[in-house]
């Protein structure tokens, strides 16, 4: 009878069927890892929230230039409820309790509210570059311009994460086997080809937006302030908008860096094998930026 007990030891129950430690990683990692999501739910939907509140409840905060902070806030909001809270309860578990069905919806979800937030920071960067350096001339950005800017953000999105849905690459339990994201480690030209595409379209994309448009803003505002004999108001400033134009690149790498390093190695190398725990760091480090994107384009930001 002792031999009945050991035999299911040895083999790991699927995704969907039961605890994936110690299998996939120790069970301590699980609880380490729901701790983690159970603090950026609480401070993600509390500092997201805020803004989302805040900005409706006050006539002073809806200018155009903080659509796209709050098209950010609500994206956050989602990735939060949709990504964090599931993985929450699914670490507590140890697998993906919600099933096959759920897996691809949670994926699709995540992956399209985190891409939102991604490009809200491109589009953000692109609107103060037409304000502040006016390379259009004469141009007013007004309300629709910056809702045109929103409805891009989820236009484009939906655009390149429903593929998986159809047959493109597909959803899959990723890492711990606790949450779900674009399967970029099975090979094969299908997943791979999805996986490039998906990098060009909204990573190399977005962050060339980025570069390009806090490159001509630091350079005008550095003319600017060289033309008023260095006052030191203008120096002040400069130095301001200059730190925080750090701190964001540095946060948005910070954030995708790891999903998209990590992704093009697999997708691209025969045979990789990454240790679960591993496997799983970068959608963490992407559900971690709906706490800290508030904090530095809001918080940080005073006006």
């Amino acid at each position: 009878s002792m031999d009945t007990t050991q035999e299911p030891q040895n083999i790991t129950p699927g995704p969907f069927d039961g605890p994936q430690w110690p299998h996939q990683a120790p069970r301590a990692v699980y609880l380490a890892v729901a701790v983690l999501m159970g603090l950026v739910v609480a401070s993600a939907s509390a500092l997201n929230g805020l803004v989302v509140v805040v900005s409706v409840r006050h006539k002073k905060l809806r200018s155009p230039l903080n659509y796209i902070l709050v098209n950010l806030a609500v994206a956050n909001l989602l990735v939060t409820l949709c990504g964090s809270s599931v993985s929450l309860s699914n670490n507590i578990s140890g697998f993906f309790v919600f099933g096959e069905r759920l897996c691809q919806l949670e994926g699709f979800m995540v992956s399209l509210t985190g891409i939102v937030g991604l490009w809200s920071l491109a589009i953000l960067a692109l609107e103060r570059y037409l304000v502040v350096c006016r390379p259009l001339g004469d141009f007013r950005f007004q309300h629709r311009h910056a809702a045109s800017g929103c409805a891009f953000t989820w236009g484009w999105s939906l655009l390149w994460t429903t593929p998986p849905l159809l047959g493109w690459s597909s959803y899959v339990p990723e890492g711990l086997r606790t949450s779900c994201g674009p399967n970029w480690y099975t090979g094969g030209s299908n997943n791979s080809s999805y996986i490039l595409a998906l990098f060009v379209t909204c990573f190399v994309m977005p962050l060339s937006l980025i570069l390009f448009s806090y490159t001509n803003l630091l350079l005008t505002l550095r003319a600017a302030a060289a033309q008023q004999q260095e006052s030191d108001t203008t120096q002040q400033a400069e130095r301001e908008v200059t730190r925080m134009v750090v701190a964001m690149v540095v946060a948005f790498l910070t954030c995708w860096l790891p999903y998209t390093t990590f992704a093009l190695v697999v997708a691209t190398t025969k045979d990789i094998v990454i240790q679960p725990a591993l496997a799983s760091l970068p959608s963490y480090f992407s559900k971690t930026a709906t706490v800290y994107n508030p904090i530095i384009y809001v918080f940080m930001n005073k006006q």
